[in-house]
């Protein structure tokens, strides 16, 4: 059973020659914008197997020499497939970790005496507590010492680590604002380890760890860029087209303290290891053109026509053979013959891409259409990673579906319960109580043993603490609730409402389980039963949290087993990937686009504040303050008016998706 699938996503199909030169002039033509090393992988999982390979040989290095090597390490979710490797390495290939020292480069300040939270947890879940390190080799900042005592104590972190020598090899992640370990923008080049305070960016990346930003500390006790710089190797890892933005700043732009990543540029030995999402801003990557001759396809020539376009602010018909040759496209001239020949190409090519008819029209030529005509009605099956994600990321297009008469079903793939607050269990709480009191004068037993028992339990919990099974129940039938809701609204039958609960989901933590057999099972079980003729599934694979990534592992797994046992209706059956609150599809990319009118953008609005757990009380809301209705339509209208800038048709808003052809 395959189970990455999603990593395999190539949208733009970058030729290899971009991130694999074959000598060092092209690696330097293709890096001139580049201030530091990057290696850039085809995935997370082969650039940090590489990064496991090289501290690997360092510490064997080390032990031969018989001398300690001294490790700066980093938690989150960057680091975790190199420790795992790491940990493959010492059970498979007894590589030893007992002359390894380990500086944890921060930890959360103020934390209780047993937080279950710490960065140095994380460290110990992940790699520590499985290798034959002498614990007396672990150091970390510590996150309960009195306030008072701070200073000092950094000054002593500083003096343990000169007095082993220094750091042999650091391994850092590079944060949403662009900081390394928990040094913040403003961070000096010649800070040390020390307390700062969080900002909210940061705090919100740490609240996926604490739950709540309100459990989440303020501050955090960090290494300094001047340690870290002190390094004698740096590892910088990023997976995810969440980081691009920030490792293009920290590569291309200029070294400063806004963005603390862009200190490395200053090191002689660091180096930024990257896959080709986290990759996908870098210039050799996202505009090749102006770096090397490129190996043309579509894709590619749509992405240079809306770069310029946005450079010369012009629409595409109007684009001159001026334009292209002082903007380095002239090998789209060469290939054309005129400007003309190249803007009406790719005209017609945005245009196809334009429906009011996201099931296909029927008894139309769909010659140049996105979808099929036939055949008519279409079912369809649109999985919905958490019971929102549907009408929040495509829910113009799925009342469009069922007006135009197609078999609709929405498949929620997990509970979301933990994205309910305690609130709002409590007031279902003093609901089903009143109702107890009101039309059976409060004798129902179990109503009221359950009402007391719940109510305590929430009253005496504490930071950190996971919820009751009873509790996570209750938050899950109350999204179950909000979801039959939204589809009543959009005229979808109940019985074709169907609510998966995937396991890997079920856990009661924010860290999930890997993906299953018995996940996999669920959505087989699904599609043999519906055989669909589409199927709309998550394509927002920087969903922050890896839920939505996962849920499409699982279906594109389930399609993969179909397709190897020849499955008959897969043949007839084709497969979109929307996008969520998180982000949305490049324009070079989108297959699919459905205008969506003002009245329809409205009712897609009431279908997303159908959920009413997830409005300003929802724990997970992330970085940005907008509510998910608020970011659903901002990014609608952003889409809309960017075909309109190209010279399209001028829509209210528009919803976009691109086919995922099984592989």
């Amino acid at each position: 059973m395959k189970t990455n699938l999603t990593s395999q996503i190539s949208l733009n199909r970058v030729s290899p020659r971009y991130y694999r030169p074959e000598n060092a002039f092209e690696l330097s033509a293709l890096t001139r914008f580049e201030k530091i090393p990057t290696e850039i992988y085809e995935s997370g999982e082969e650039g940090s197997k590489h990064i496991a390979e090289e501290i690997a040989q360092a510490i064997r290095n080390k032990q031969r020499d018989g001398r300690f090597c001294i490790l700066a390490l980093a938690g989150g979710n960057s680091p975790r497939n190199v420790y795992s490797e790491l940990v493959r390495m010492h059970k498979e290939e007894k590589l030893s970790f007992r002359n390894v020292v380990v500086f944890n480069l921060y930890e959360y300040y103020p934390l209780a005496p047993d937080a279950i939270n710490s960065n140095l947890n994380s460290l110990k879940e992940m790699l520590l507590d499985h290798v034959d390190i002498d614990k007396q080799n672990i150091f970390s900042p510590d996150g309960t010492i009195a306030k008072d005592a701070i200073i000092e104590y950094c000054r002593l972190y500083e003096q343990r680590i000169e007095s082993f020598g220094g750091i042999d090899a650091a391994l850092l992640g590079i944060g949403r604002v662009g900081n390394i370990a928990f040094n913040e923008p403003g961070s000096r080049i010649n800070s040390v380890t020390r307390l700062i305070l969080l900002d909210t960016d940061s705090r919100n990346d740490a609240a996926h760890t604490f739950g709540n930003i309100e459990s989440t500390p303020v501050s955090s006790i960090t290494m300094g860029i001047s340690t870290i710089l002190s390094a004698k190797r740096i590892y910088l890892m990023a997976w995810g087209e969440n980081k691009a933005k920030m490792i293009k700043e920290c590569v291309e732009g200029n070294v400063t303290d806004t963005i603390p990543a862009s200190y490395l540029q200053t090191h002689n030995h660091a180096r930024i290891y990257v896959d080709l999402s986290s990759a996908s801003n870098l210039t050799r990557i996202q505009r090749p053109w102006l770096v090397t001759s490129c190996d043309w396809n579509d894709k590619l020539i749509r992405s240079a026509i809306v770069w310029l376009c946005s450079i010369v602010k012009k629409p595409i018909l109007k684009l001159t053979n001026k334009d292209y040759n002082e903007n380095g496209l002239s090998e789209l001239l060469a290939l054309y013959g005129s400007a003309y020949n190249v803007n009406i190409k790719i005209f017609n090519d945005f245009q196809h891409t334009i429906t009011g008819w996201p099931g296909g029209k029927p008894n139309a030529d769909d010659t140049h259409r996105p979808e099929r005509a036939k055949p008519y009605p279409k079912r369809v099956i649109i999985f919905s990673p958490h019971p929102d994600d549907d009408v929040i990321s495509m829910g113009g297009t799925l009342r469009r579906l069922v007006e135009q008469k197609h078999e609709v079903h929405v498949a929620y793939q997990t509970s979301g319960n933990i994205a309910v607050g305690d609130e709002e269990v409590i007031r279902f709480l003093h609901f089903i109580n009143g109702f107890n009191q009101l039309f059976d004068n409060g004798e129902n037993a179990i109503i009221n043993e359950k009402y007391s028992e719940i109510r305590k339990f929430l009253k005496e919990k504490k930071e950190g603490d996971m919820d009751s099974r009873d509790i996570l129940t209750l938050k899950g039938l109350i999204r179950r609730g909000e979801a039959r809701i939204a589809c009543t609204f959009n005229n979808i039958p109940l019985t074709r409402c169907h609510f998966l609960d995937m396991p890997f989901y079920e856990t009661g933590k924010i860290q999930k389980n890997p993906i299953s057999e018995a996940d996999v099972e669920i959505i087989l079980k699904l599609i043999r039963e519906v055989k669909p003729h589409q199927i709309f599934v998550a394509g927002d694979l920087a969903d922050p949290h890896g839920t939505h990534k996962v849920c499409t592992d699982a279906v594109f797994a389930a399609i993969d087993i179909e397709k190897e046992e020849g499955a008959k209706w897969l043949k007839d059956c084709r497969i979109w990937m929307y996008r969520g609150a998180w982000a949305e599809w490049e324009i070079e990319n989108i297959e699919m686009a459905v205008p969506i009118s003002p009245e329809e953008l409205r009712a897609k609005r009431n279908s997303i504040l159908k959920h009413q757990s997830q409005m300003e009380s929802a724990p997970f809301l992330g970085n940005d303050e907008r509510l998910f209705w608020q970011r659903s339509e901002d990014r609608n209208r952003a889409t809309a008016a960017l075909y309109d800038s190209l010279g399209l048709a001028s829509y209210e808003a528009m919803e976009a998706f691109v086919e995922y052809v099984p592989l």
